[in-house]
C-alpha cells in the first residue's frame, strides 16, 4: 500500500550539482522521518541525510555543508540537493521511510521500513 519512487540521479562532472526527489504514495496518514542512503560499489550502505516530520535534519560527516534534505509540506516527498559532488560521492542512492502509518480500508496500520527502488548517481573527475 505504501510505495517510494526515486528520480533526478544521473552523471555529473566533479563540482556540479544533482536534485533527488523520492515520493510516497498510498494511503498515508503520517511518516515521522525520512532518510537517504547510498551505497558505493564494495562498500556497505550509509545513511546520508535524514530530516524528521518537524523538519529536524541531520548529516553524514562527508557531506555537511554540500547536502540539503528538504520536505514538501504535504511531509509525504522530500528532496537531496546535492552540491560540490565529488568523484566519492558516486552510489546508488536510496530514500527510506522507517515507519509509516496508513489506513488500509478503515483500519489505521503502522508499516515499517520502506525504500525507493534507487537512483543511480555518478560524479566524474
Amino acid at each position: 500500500q505504501v510505495q517510494l519512487v526515486e528520480s533526478g540521479g544521473g552523471l555529473v562532472q566533479a563540482g556540479g550539482s544533482l536534485r533527488l526527489s523520492c515520493a510516497a504514495s498510498g494511503n498515508i496518514l503520517s511518516i515521522n522521518a525520512m532518510g537517504w542512503h547510498r551505497q558505493a560499489p564494495g562498500k556497505q550502505r550509509e545513511l546520508v541525510a535524514s530530516i524528521t516530520r518537524d523538519g529536524n535534519t541531520d548529516y553524514e560527516g562527508s557531506v555537511k555543508g554540500r547536502f540539503t534534505v528538504s520536505r514538501d509540506s504535504d511531509r509525504y516527498t522530500i528532496y537531496l540537493q546535492m552540491d560540490n559532488l565529488k568523484p566519492e560521492d558516486t552510489a546508488v542512492y536510496s530514500c527510506n521511510a522507517p515507519v509509516v502509518a496508513y489506513y488500509s480500508g478503515t483500519e489505521r496500520r503502522w508499516g515499517y521500513d520502506y525504500w525507493g527502488q534507487g537512483t543511480q548517481v555518478t560524479v566524474s573527475s
